[in-house]
């Protein structure tokens, strides 16, 4: 068009102004990554380490738990535990019930659960579910839900070892019986890992191990997995037969006073805690006195032999079944007449008892007892047992020796009287419990003498042989040495007329004694409740089993006979 001069572009000055704002604003960009990536790395670095790296524990292994031919009684499994990030989970709130029903909770209990610790970074929901439980709360996909790895102790003989094993809680802290003993061995070291987590508390790497966990060290038991269940299973079915309130057996190996076995009733299930009680919890064979009864009595009878005053064929008059001591009466069951010493130990006369006791010297009597254990504890270390009671003979008066020599007065635990009996079984060798193979045996203590020991073993055997109080615990084709006890309960203001503890205390093969095996049944209810009745039976059975198991070859093949079934005496 005429008068239109030509568009020549920008002009040179617009695109120096333009250049210029580039190089400006490159520059700038410039300035700002050296000083993000050089300046102020270390700084920037930090924080972001701070937002994402996190230090964190790496679980470590407790040890097993196994039996002395290496068979498991606690164990430890991989398990997940379900938890929440309270404020990535609070953007979901809807779907908690869910999440609620997968876990099994309560949906409005749960839901206050997490809102009332909001302000954490770290809730519980649940602990140690099965691994289909861990799988169906993760694919819900709900925010702020992670799953921990754990571990969850097993007990694999369930109630049948569970008050001996003892247990963990859902921390695996040893809280009652080996595992409380034992924690430190058991327990290990937690590790420790340096990780980067998303924003989402997940773990996206690995940065460094800071300290590798240590495992814990297996604890090999002296107990025997066999010779516990088989113990177990004829203590509960004799607890039931006779409708009794509890009970318990021990089985000691009579040469080095390791237990072998140690079952209690009630029992529980360790795996399945949720009808536990401090009743079914208690080792009764560890933690609960009793009077022995006449279960003591092999013991005067030795104190009497040692004393040099009486001899197994010396005479005590026991007369018609009643006897006056400084006005208390003593029962027998029905008169006896004159019994010899080993007759005293047959027939289980108190009467007799009461009168070698009163015979002996106090300081003789005290000594046996004391020498046996009685009025300490067993050296086991197993954790909340009782200490026994003896009293001091100085201030034993005519009524307190008469009834000592029957078993009352004087208190222990069934593990106790076992290991009083190991040392009448070895001659009058003493030494410690043990519960740990492998560890410190212990002292070997010669303490009471050794031919009076024998002697007394052979007037035990009299009490299996028919005729005996305790006939019902023979096996056949094996020399028994033991002893019957019935005791009275005490209550206020004296004894119970009708509840008992029947016992029963034995040696096997009384020629070379290998196991000694002690029985309680805790208030039979079902019209029998003397010891002969009720728990020598029990040691038949299990010893019967026993002999087999361990290959211990029988000492009275030849002199074999059918069992009788007495039916008079039965203390």
């Amino acid at each position: 068009m005429a008068g239109t001069e030509p568009d020549n572009g920008p002009s040179p000055r617009r695109l120096m102004v333009v250049g210029a704002l580039l190089l400006v604003g490159l520059a700038v960009l410039v300035g700002r990554a050296v000083d993000l990536q050089v300046l102020d790395s270390g700084f920037l670095q930090s924080e972001g380490d701070a937002r994402h790296l996190r230090v964190v524990d790496i679980p470590a292994h407790r040890g097993n738990i196994l039996d002395r031919h290496g068979e498991p009684l606690a164990v430890s499994t991989p398990v997940d535990s379900v938890w929440v990030k309270p404020e990535d989970f609070l953007a979901a709130r809807e779907r908690w019930p869910e999440l609620a029903r997968t876990l099994g909770l309560d949906p409005q209990r749960m839901a206050d659960f997490v809102e009332a610790r909001q302000g954490r970074s770290f809730v519980y929901l649940r602990r140690q579910v099965s691994p289909e439980v861990a799988r169906e709360a993760t694919e819900l996909g709900l925010p702020g839900v992670h799953l921990r790895r754990e571990y969850r102790r097993y007990y694999p003989t369930g109630e049948v070892a569970a008050q001996l094993v003892g247990m963990t809680d859902i921390d695996e802290k040893g809280i009652a019986g080996l595992e409380m003993a034992w924690e430190e061995q058991l327990s290990g070291r937690v590790g420790k890992k340096r990780v980067i987590k998303d924003r989402l508390g997940h773990v996206v790497e690995d940065v460094e191990r800071l300290r590798p966990p240590e495992p814990g060290e297996n604890l090999r038991l002296t107990l025997d997995r066999r010779l516990q269940y088989l113990a177990y299973r004829e203590l509960k079915a004799a607890v039931t037969r006779h409708d009794a309130k509890g009970g318990s057996a021990v089985i000691l190996d009579a040469r080095s006073a390791e237990v072998l076995a140690m079952v209690n009733q009630p029992s529980f299930n360790p795996n399945n805690r949720d009808n536990a009680s401090g009743a079914s919890g208690r080792n009764r064979a560890v933690t609960d006195l009793l009077e022995p009864g006449s279960t003591i009595k092999p013991f005067i009878a030795a104190a009497a032999l040692a004393s040099g005053r009486f001899e197994p064929d010396t005479e005590v008059e026991t007369g018609n079944g009643y006897h006056r001591v400084a006005g208390m009466e003593i029962r027998d069951v029905r008169g006896y007449g004159t019994l010899e010493v080993a007759g005293v130990i047959r027939k289980s006369s108190n009467i007799g008892a009461a009168k070698i006791a009163l015979e002996t010297p106090p300081e003789r009597l005290w000594g046996t007892l004391s020498a046996l254990g009685f009025g300490g504890t067993s050296g086991s270390g197993f954790p909340g047992e009782a200490n026994g009671h003896l009293g001091d003979f100085f201030q034993w008066g005519k009524v307190e020796r008469a009834t000592l020599g029957f078993g009352y007065g004087i208190s222990t635990t069934p593990l106790q009287l076992a290991r009083a009996y190991t040392v009448l079984a070895r001659d009058g060798v003493r030494k410690p419990v043990r519960f740990v193979a492998d560890r410190n045996p212990g002292v070997r203590e010669q303490v009471l003498d050794p031919e009076v020991q024998r002697a007394v073993r052979r007037m035990m055997e009299a009490v299996v042989a028919p005729g005996g109080t305790g006939h019902r615990a023979d096996v056949p084709g094996y020399r028994v040495a033991g002893k019957t006890g019935t005791v009275k309960k005490a209550v206020a203001g004296g004894y119970a007329d009708d509840r008992y503890q029947a016992l029963f205390a034995g040696l096997i093969p009384a020629s070379d004694p290998r196991l000694v095996m002690v029985v309680t049944i805790d208030e039979p209810r079902n019209g029998e409740y003397y010891g002969g009745q009720v728990a020598a039976p029990v040691f038949s059975r299990v010893m019967s089993g026993a002999v087999r198991l361990l290959d211990i070859p029988p000492d009275d093949l030849d002199e074999e006979q059918p069992r009788l079934a007495w039916r008079e005496e039965g203390q």
